[in-house]
């Protein structure tokens, strides 16, 4: 009897690895996986660490449970050869009951040889009643041009009921074009196998116990690795190791001994010396691309070194690029890591830095130019490039190199340089320094300007700016109004203005001209990409939200949202904005994992921003703090942040957030402290009582706070202080603030035993938020909200207003009350409203409905894979489901989706 190579083969090597119990399940990958009973071949490529085996091994062990037929084969690079590969991928044939002669002659592989073998397995196979599926892990150490072909033809003629499995880190020479058409692939590539952030928190609190991180450190380390599984793992070990790392978690990944060596072993160790160099060399730029990388490494061939990286998998990814340039950037650690590596080997990288400002600047990259200028110590040069942009390149990305460049450059230089002097004015006026801005703005006003009319003209819009941060929104309209109307050339400065301009007539509850400047001003559709026209919008969705119209605040910031990361990514101004925004809607909607999610990590937006920005993202993280944490924590963090935004001069975020403590240390019960928090208070608003613009808030914000310790000692007083702030919430047309207002108002009128009067502020209060969409308005008076709406449960309601009053009182005494010891957060819709989607979500659940992979709903959409994810995570929000099927299922039934 012919004896079986295999028998020489461990046994392991035709198991799978054991998933163990703290692994993340990837539902959404598991469910494009799922399409593969009808399909020849599944692909799953990406670079080392990504997953790909324990995502198959998570696949295989359901297909198990179902009842499939499913074999393993796990290649080495002893495999590489025809012979060694033949005998692994047919003893994993033969697992699968495929009865075929194992003294095939593997050694002759000609042609004829293959297809002789080929046509053994089809017609095996093709006997067999089951669905049989074959996994071969590590594919790539296949390099025998005749094993490839052998797949191909399998591929070509195979049965109906085998299916191959093929996991690798590049992608192997097959084509596969016709099985594409026939739509018989299921491909998972290396971008969708990161996990998002939902299973990295998974993933963190699996290994390390729920609770041991807090968001932004979630976040944080989620940014660091890109989602990446391997480099998480270290994290984890890590941070068993070493529990209190979090204040230099960044330093800390990217040095670990366990990453270098991993990076080294398993991604560097194998590569050219040259590939390894040129990729060192471009590691220092934040993108790059083939013409870029042999202008500074001097390589030919730098171009198709870059190529080989990208089929390669080697942690390179492409940039999204309005021109048709093909840009790539690495992943971060493995960008950190290369650049050690080429530090240690040249100790002084002006040079090459050089090299990248002189070439960016040739092709019109002038952020990128003036960046690497000033890395180079070449302040003349950086200099030289901003005096010749032209004003119609001028965008928010200049802030950052341009700040940088102030830094280095001595005073008197600027002085002698009109247009940077501009740009330096504008820039530290819009990055929350308006003392500099008026000392700079006064030696430019000095200028002789009649050579650069662009210039003159925008000297109103630095001092508006300069307004804006100093929260003088009547000051602002004074002087923006008379040139409202004015042609601008320069659209950076036009939507400079325009972004000003809204915001000063948000705060002066002016909504409607708000709104209006859109429509006298519309942004031309070239220009919906542009990051200055994108902040304008997100200043126009302020006047929702301050207007309490918060279902519309949703949807309109969620679409913006998803605008701002595409066009300038994730950490960008517009995103960041945008995302504050969304978060306010998303605390009141009662999407307290959603809100949280959003601003973890954000850091500038609670100091470094505009006043407005400020108070919403503090007041929005201090309740996600006192609903999450409880209040010892919320109050820590407003203390916090008191003592800091005093420093900055931020007064009306100061009141804001003493007001916000008054109210948690009366939730504890700490009304001495909150009397001593209240003359604080009420001393600020005295000081800036006759302020015009946004501190003309105070007073209110002091009257709202001394009414809630009024309550319990002295009720007509009371009133009288809410009856002040009900004045303010209907002068500046503040819907959120009216509502709760009114609220109170019963609860004290109740206390008088004003029964009538009560009842018709509660349902005035309860109306007005039934029609705007607000819950926690109501939801964070506790049991007040909980005896009030009681009382108004007894009375004749009418659907939708009983629906809504009944599941707000559901809210309140069910399991994440928040009259509990220790709420948590859960994610919901809105009381009484159908789930309101946006077109965009609209059109992605229709697809997915179509029953298409988030990388081909991409596709068809042309728009980014984590454009769709984050589309899908909103979905499954509003619709309170947790996967793709219960989603279209919901939407078919509230006919949403046809």
């Amino acid at each position: 009897m012919p004896k079986n190579p295999a028998r020489h083969l461990v046994s392991t090597k035709f198991s799978p690895p054991r998933i163990g119990t703290r692994h993340v399940a990837r539902a959404a990958l598991l469910a494009q996986l799922k399409r593969m009973h009808h399909c020849r071949l599944v692909l799953v490529t990406g670079a080392a660490g990504y997953g790909k085996t324990t995502l198959l091994a998570q696949w295989r062990h359901d297909r198990l449970k179902a009842g499939a037929e499913v074999a393993w084969v796990s290649l080495t690079a002893d495999d590489k050869g025809y012979s060694a590969f033949c005998t692994a991928f047919l003893e994993g044939l033969r697992r699968l009951g495929i009865d075929i002669d194992i003294n095939l002659q593997r050694e002759d592989n000609t042609l004829s040889a293959i297809d002789g073998t080929v046509a053994i397995i089809v017609n095996a196979a093709a006997m067999l009643s089951k669905e049989l599926f074959l996994v071969v892990d590590d594919y790539h150490h296949v390099e025998a041009p005749h094993a490839h072909k052998l797949i191909q033809k399998l591929l070509d003629q195979s049965p109906g009921n085998l299916h191959l499995v093929l996991a690798s880190r590049v992608n192997p020479p097959l084509s596969l074009s016709r099985l594409r058409v026939m739509d018989q692939v299921v491909e998972i590539e290396s971008a969708e196998l990161p996990f998002d952030l939902a299973e990295t928190r998974t993933f963190i609190e699996e290994n390390l116990g729920p609770d041991k991180l807090n968001a932004d450190e979630l976040s944080l380390i989620h940014d660091l690795t890109s989602g990446w599984p391997s480099c998480l793992q270290l994290i984890a070990i890590m941070l068993k190791n070493r529990p209190n790392p979090r204040s230099i978690l960044d330093d800390l990944v990217w040095r670990s001994n366990d990453l270098q060596t991993y990076l080294s072993e398993e991604v560097v160790a194998h590569l050219p010396s040259e590939l390894v160099e040129v990729a060192e060399v471009l590691s220092i730029f934040r993108r790059f691309n083939a013409a870029l990388a042999i202008a500074v490494t001097g390589n030919a061939e730098a171009g198709e070194l870059i190529k080989r990286m990208e089929d390669e998998n080697l942690l390179i990814y492409r940039v999204d690029s309005d021109d048709r340039i093909v840009w790539y950037r690495f992943h971060p650690l493995f960008g950190e890591f290369l650049s050690a590596r080429l530090q240690r080997r040249e100790h002084d990288l002006r040079p090459l830095h050089r090299l990248g400002a002189h070439w960016f600047a040739g092709h019109n990259c002038l952020t990128e130019a003036v960046r690497h200028a000033s890395l180079a110590d070449d302040t003349d040069f950086a200099v030289q490039v901003i005096e010749q942009t032209t004003p119609a390149t001028w965008s928010l990305d200049y802030l950052a190199p341009t700040l940088r460049l102030l830094e280095r450059l001595p005073e008197d230089v600027l002085f002698h340089h009109q247009r940077l002097l501009f740009l330096a004015c504008l820039t530290v006026s819009l990055t929350s320094r308006p003392g500099r801005a008026k000392a700079w703005l006064s030696r430019l006003q000095a200028c002789n300007l009649d050579a650069h009319p662009e210039l003159a003209s925008g000297l109103p819009l630095i001092h508006a700016a300069v307004a804006i941060q100093e929260d003088d929104s009547e000051l602002t309209i004074r002087l923006l109004e008379p040139v409202r109307d004015a042609p601008m050339d320069n659209p950076f400065l036009r939507y400079v203005l325009l972004a000003a301009l809204t915001v000063a007539y948000a705060t002066a509850g002016r909504y409607a001209d708000a709104r209006r400047l859109f429509d006298t001003h519309p942004i031309p559709p070239e220009d919906r990409s542009n990051d200055m026209a994108l902040v304008a919008e997100s200043a126009r969705l302020t006047t929702y939200l301050l207007a309490g119209d918060i279902v519309e605040a949703e949807v309109l910031a969620s679409e913006l949202l998803e605008r701002s990361t595409r066009e300038g990514g994730h950490r960008s101004i517009c995103a960041n904005l945008c995302a504050s925004l969304l978060a306010d809607a998303f605390y009141e909607l009662d999407r307290i994992d959603d809100a949280r999610e959003l601003i973890a990590n954000r850091f500038g937006l609670l100091h470094s921003s505009v006043p407005d920005v400020i108070v919403r993202t503090n007041l929005s993280r201090s309740r996600l703090d006192l609903l999450q944490k409880g209040p010892d924590a919320a109050l820590s963090f407003l203390r916090q942040q008191i003592a800091h935004l005093r420093s900055l001069g931020q007064m009306r975020p100061v009141a804001h957030l003493l007001g916000e403590q008054i109210r948690v240390c009366l939730i504890k019960g700490q009304r001495n402290h909150a009397i001593e928090l209240l003359h604080a208070l009420q001393a600020l608003a005295h000081e800036h009582g006759k302020d015009q613009g946004g501190r003309a808030e105070l007073p209110a914000i002091a009257a709202l706070a001394h009414a809630r310790i009024l309550v319990s000692e002295d009720s007509h007083a009371a009133l009288q202080a809410l009856d002040r702030v009900k004045d303010f919430a209907e002068r500046f047309h503040r819907g959120r603030l009216g509502v709760l207002v009114d609220l109170l108002s019963a609860g004290v009128l109740e206390d008088l035993k004003r029964h009538d009067q009560a009842l018709l502020r509660l349902r005035r209060a309860v109306e007005a938020g039934q029609r705007l969409g607000l819950v926690r308005t109501l939801l964070d008076e506790g049991a007040l909200s909980e005896k009030l709406l009681c009382a108004l449960a007894s009375t004749e309601l009418q659907d939708p207003l009983r629906q809504y009053v009944n599941e707000l009182i559901d809210k309140l005494t069910g399991p994440c009350s928040p009259n509990l010891a220790t709420p948590h957060a859960r994610r919901t819709t809105t009381p009484g409203q159908q789930p309101l989607l946006t077109p965009r979500e609209r059109e992605i659940l229709s697809l997915v409905a179509q029953a298409m992979s988030s990388k081909r709903i991409a596709h068809t959409l042309d728009i980014t894979l984590e454009t769709v994810k984050w589309n899908l995570r909103n979905i499954f929000a509003k619709l309170g489901v947790s996967s793709r099927y219960d989603a279209m299922v919901q939407a078919r039934n509230q006919k949403l989706i046809d």
